[in-house]
Formats: structure tokens, C-alpha cells, sequence
């Protein structure tokens, strides 16, 4: 293994890298160890994202060291990942600032959140992988908090608001228009810590209006939220939320939701595809989520389906020749769906 780790190709490598990680993690690290100071910057940051898997506190150390890295790629990746581990020293130094950034706003007769944005971005936030140069069309402060909230670990903030849970923290009012620069930092941090308690309250509930919820209406946002949530939830909140709204914001959303799709869900997607060839129009304005229902309903629904694939007559109001459109997708989607059927009980046999 030694060898295959000195010599081999840089693919070779990095699948070594890998196995012994997910095997045993402090092996995988002591094996990179070995060549970290010789190896080539863009080959640092692609064994360091090896890390991931297994991540623990025995890792810190060496992270910590990271941080002082030539390659400012590897400086950013090792403090992502030290900004996962919520016991580490970084995450204590980015809660820190984070906390005298955010705090609550005790100055009205409502609890509120108060929020002051960090007025520069010093050598000290830098090393723990702030980027000080925000991308085009970004306020620097607004780019400086984001981050430090990002890197905050989400049980800082229960503490620091009274003890209360995060779906009254996110319900929280936020001062001088912070609103959604502080609850898209949440959500990245829910993400990359993988709270499922913080990723429900930010999601809020699927019936509420897209732009009114409690945390984010972000439907690129949501998806990643939902895919922290466990497979069964996950569905439930997108049958629900297709069922509030539609298909129209869906078709991310079902792209995060475990195949076949639970019954509950491929029910509320045919559902949703039947109201809208109710309404009228063409049915390749939902052709994205016809392919997924193709793909992803359960093969059993196929019978159901099959009252939806005769044609009907033109609705006052429809665009022109829509009935026999819905009727040919429809079909296409159940024929689809019993050769799926069909292929499946052959493999069983």
C-alpha cells in the first residue's frame, strides 16, 4: 500500500486515499501525512477533500495546520471542514465573531434579532477562510457576516437566543432588512452541519406561501434543506407542497426525493398533472416533471393513470388541441411506466 501511495498514478491515489478513509479514517490521514509538505497544491486540495468521509475530531490538528497553507483553495476547504466539526477551535473563533454580529435586539417590546455586519476583514478572519473579496454585485459586510454564520455552529444560536428552538428563532423578526442575508447563511450552515431541526425550521411548512414562509423561499435553497431530511419526511413535505402550490417550483424539489416515489407523493404529482390539463394549456409546459414521473412513480400507479389517457373534449379557454396532447403524454407516461413494470418482473424472476 506504501508503494501504490509514493508511485502510483494520481488517480490511483486518491481511490487508495478514499478506501482506506471510509475503512478507517485515522489510518487515511496518517498515510496523507506522510507526503502532505511535497505534494502539488491542486493534489493537496483534492486529497484534503478526502477527508470528508469519516470526518472527526481526530482531525483537527492536522486541519489546523491547513489553515496556514500556500494554496488559498486548501486554506478554504480545510476551514469548511473544521467549521463541521462543531467542538473545534475554529468553530469556537467563527461563533465568536458570529455572536457579536448577531444578538438579540432587547431595545422593543417584541423579541427581534439585531444585527451589526463586521466592519472589516481582518488577517485573523482570513486564515479561518473568510474570503475578503466579495463576487461581483456583493456588499463586502453583507459577504464578511454570511460567512461568519455560515461557519457558526447552529446550537450557538439556541444558547444565545434564550433556549429557544431553532423554528422560533427563525421566526424571529430581523432588524434593518438582515433578514435574508442571516437566514441564507443558516441554510448553508444547516447543509454543511447536516441539522435536520435546523433545515425543517428553515424550510418551514409546505402549505405557507413560497414567499412568505419563515426562513427561506429560495426553491435551490429548499431542495438542499430537504436532502438533509430522512427519506419518508422528505416526500411528505413535497406531496404537500405540490399539493399547496403546483408543479410550477416543483421539479427541483422531486429531484432530491428517493425513487420510486412514495405513494403519497407520485399521487400528489399525478394529481397536480391532472389539474393542469384541467387549466388548459400544453403539456410540455411541465415536460420536466413528466420525465421524472417516467422515471421515478411507482410502476403500480400505471392503472390509475390509465383513466387520464383517453382524450377529452376542448375546454372553453384552452390553448388549441391541448385535450389530445395531455392524452398522448399520458399515455406515453403509463406505457412508460408498465414496460418499467414488465422489466422489473423479469429481473425478479
Amino acid at each position: 500500500m506504501a508503494r501504490l501511495w509514493e508511485e502510483g498514478l494520481f488517480a490511483e491515489r486518491v481511490a487508495l486515499l478514499d478506501a482506506v478513509r471510509a475503512q478507517d479514517p485515522p489510518a487515511g490521514l496518517a498515510l496523507l501525512a506522510t507526503t502532505w509538505p511535497a505534494e502539488r497544491a491542486e493534489d493537496r486540495l483534492m486529497f484534503l477533500d478526502s477527508l470528508r468521509s469519516g470526518l472527526g475530531a481526530a482531525d483537527e490538528p492536522f486541519l489546523e495546520q491547513a489553515l496556514s497553507d500556500r494554496s488559498r483553495n486548501v486554506r478554504a476547504t480545510a476551514a469548511e471542514l473544521l467549521s463541521a466539526l462543531p467542538d473545534s477551535a475554529l468553530a469556537a473563533r467563527m461563533a465568536a465573531r458570529a455572536m457579536s454580529c448577531v444578538h438579540p435586539d432587547r431595545t422593543g417590546d417584541t423579541a427581534s434579532i439585531a444585527v451589526e455586519a463586521p466592519h472589516e476583514c481582518d488577517a485573523g478572519m482570513q486564515r479561518d477562510g473568510v474570503m475578503a473579496v466579495p463576487p461581483t454585485g456583493r456588499g463586502e459586510r453583507s459577504w464578511w457576516l454570511g460567512q461568519l454564520v455560515e461557519a457558526t455552529p447552529l446550537g450557538v444560536w439556541e444558547e444565545r437566543f434564550g433556549g429557544r428552538p431553532a423554528e422560533e428563532i427563525v421566526a424571529l423578526p430581523v432588524a434593518d432588512d438582515w433578514a435574508d442575508e442571516l437566514h441564507t447563511a443558516w441554510c448553508r450552515a444547516a447543509v454543511r452541519q447536516r441539522n435536520p431541526r435546523w433545515s425543517r425550521a428553515l424550510l418551514g411548512r409546505p402549505s405557507e406561501p413560497v414567499a412568505s414562509g419563515p426562513g427561506t423561499a429560495s426553491i435551490a435553497e429548499r431542495s438542499k434543506l430537504l436532502a438533509i431530511l430522512d427519506e419518508g419526511e422528505r416526500a411528505s413535505w413535497v406531496a404537500e407542497f405540490i399539493a399547496a402550490h403546483g408543479l410550477s417550483e416543483a421539479f427541483q424539489l422531486l429531484g432530491v426525493c428517493t425513487v420510486p416515489w412514495a405513494g403519497p407523493l407520485g399521487r400528489a404529482v399525478v394529481d397536480a398533472l391532472d389539474i393542469a390539463r384541467d387549466g388548459g394549456s400544453y403539456p410540455w409546459s411541465f415536460s420536466g416533471v413528466m420525465g421524472l414521473a417516467e422515471r421515478c412513480l411507482d410502476p403500480a400507479e400505471a392503472d390509475r393513470l390509465e383513466v387520464l389517457t383517453a382524450a377529452q373534449d376542448e375546454q372553453e379557454g384552452a390553448s388549441p388541441g391541448a385535450g389530445g396532447y395531455w392524452s398522448e403524454a399520458f399515455q406515453r407516461l403509463v406505457s412508460t411506466l408498465r414496460l418499467r413494470a414488465a422489466m422489473e418482473a423479469e429481473l425478479m424472476a
